[in-house]
């Protein structure tokens, strides 16, 4: 059967193939091994938690933080790739699309692991605790820094990437029964206001969830930081799953070398990416030298710190610039696999820096509690992913580009 592309003459067809190179669906009651070591760890996580709650709510609620968005970023990320690749059209990108879609479907559920943050307000932002009546800068601020439009925020965040990512995954769902390419261009066409809409919501909750932890701090660039980390997260697990089917027997000629390629190549466009923004992000705020925005780097400058600081640069940069510069790296799976392990350590690791020296001035402390919080985030994510995926077919079977995906093949 052909189907005609968007944006290209009926002349100009592109074929529909009638099988595929590897089984797209999961049998009923595969992966449960998995899926009962994911809601293990989780139900791990989630005891682990209860016990630093009662020992040590402020600790708690500052890993809760940080673990919640860590992976709340990963789902995120992965529904920009979703939009990114419809609005440009993208053909080799669908054989893992599937992947992106289920990853974001998951994200309303971040908003029931968001809740324990809502007793720890005043352990994690200072201007809603009594002595902020006493600071003229955050009175400044309280038309937006109050609890009530805070909520009210979070929930319209939560409303955003929930239409987005379920209108998404729903089309394409239904495009898999129809085989109508004219679903096709209507997501395209949906595409552009989902992004500006997503970076509106993303942007913001970067400055409510993160940098209103220190109040007296600002920075206008802080969303695109965020942005970026969040973007090259999700490249790392989409690679990090595509592997993982293929060592079960799933998609091992669907997602080929060709597309490892293709994903070691934005792994290495965004770690530039992230380092450009950091850079910015630092120049400018030392270059201006305003107290208000120096006392952020003030406090990631001392005692150990100061250490995690110069790792971040050096792992969030140096070591994916170095390692996946070159062509044959990106050809390895299982090299860009463990590229992509180190990422997520790295972004967890950037998160972790943003949010502890609110809590810990003195220096860099891991604790059990931040593993906890980590643990219970992860693996009710990861749970909910590997459900969902096991549903679904694990590529978008009606794209009319689909069969430009299966004969991706890079001469360069």
């Amino acid at each position: 059967m052909y189907l005609p592309m968007p944006g290209r003459s009926s002349n100009s067809a592109v074929a529909q193939p009638a099988s595929f190179p590897d089984p797209i669906h999961v049998p009923a009651g595969a992966w449960g091994r998995s899926r009962r070591l994911f809601a293990g760890l989780a139900a791990a996580g989630l005891a682990l938690g209860a016990v630093a709650f009662a020992v040590d709510r402020p600790q708690f609620y500052h890993s809760w933080l940080t673990a919640l968005v860590f992976g709340l970023t990963v789902a995120l990320g992965s529904l920009f790739f979703v939009m990114l690749q419809h609005v440009t059209r993208a053909g080799w990108s669908v054989a893992v699309r599937r992947l992106a879609e289920i990853s974001a479907w998951t994200i309303p559920f971040f908003a029931v692991l968001f809740l324990p943050l809502v007793a720890g307000m005043k352990d994690l932002f200072p201007w809603t605790g009594a002595e902020a009546a006493h600071d003229p800068l955050i009175r400044h601020k309280s038309a937006y820094l109050n609890p009530t439009f805070f909520f009210v925020r979070a929930a319209l965040y939560f409303a955003v990437w929930t239409f987005l990512a379920r209108y998404f995954l729903r089309r394409s769902l239904a495009q898999d029964e129809s085989k109508d390419f004219r679903i096709t261009i209507e997501l395209q066409r949906r595409s552009a206001p989902g992004i500006i809409l997503y970076g509106f919501a993303l942007t913001f909750m970067a400055f409510d969830w993160l940098m209103s932890a220190d109040p007296h701090w600002y920075s206008t660039i802080f969303g695109v930081y965020i942005f970026s980390g969040s973007t090259l997260s999700s490249f790392a697990f989409l690679t990090l799953v595509a592997m993982a089917l293929r060592r079960g027997g799933y998609l091992a000629h669907t997602v080929r070398t060709d597309h490892y390629h293709d994903l070691g190549r934005l792994m290495f466009a965004f770690s530039v990416f992230w380092t450009y923004i950091a850079f910015c992000q630092f120049f400018l705020i030392w270059y201006g030298n305003i107290p208000e925005e120096t006392v952020f780097y003030a406090h990631r400058l001392q005692g150990s710190w100061k250490a995690v600081s110069l790792f971040l640069a050096f792992g969030h940069f140096v070591v994916p610039f170095v390692l996946l510069m070159p062509r044959f790296t990106k050809r390895r799976p299982k090299f860009v696999a463990g590229m992509a392990v180190w990422i997520l350590f790295i972004h967890y690791l950037d998160l972790h820096w943003i949010v502890m020296p609110n809590h810990h001035r003195e220096g860099f402390a891991p604790c059990w509690v931040d593993l906890a919080a980590l643990a219970a985030v992860l693996g009710v994510f990861l749970t909910l992913f590997t459900r969902k995926l096991a549903g679904h077919a694990l590529v978008p079977a009606g794209d009319p580009r689909l069969p430009e995906s299966l004969a991706l093949e890079h001469l360069y």
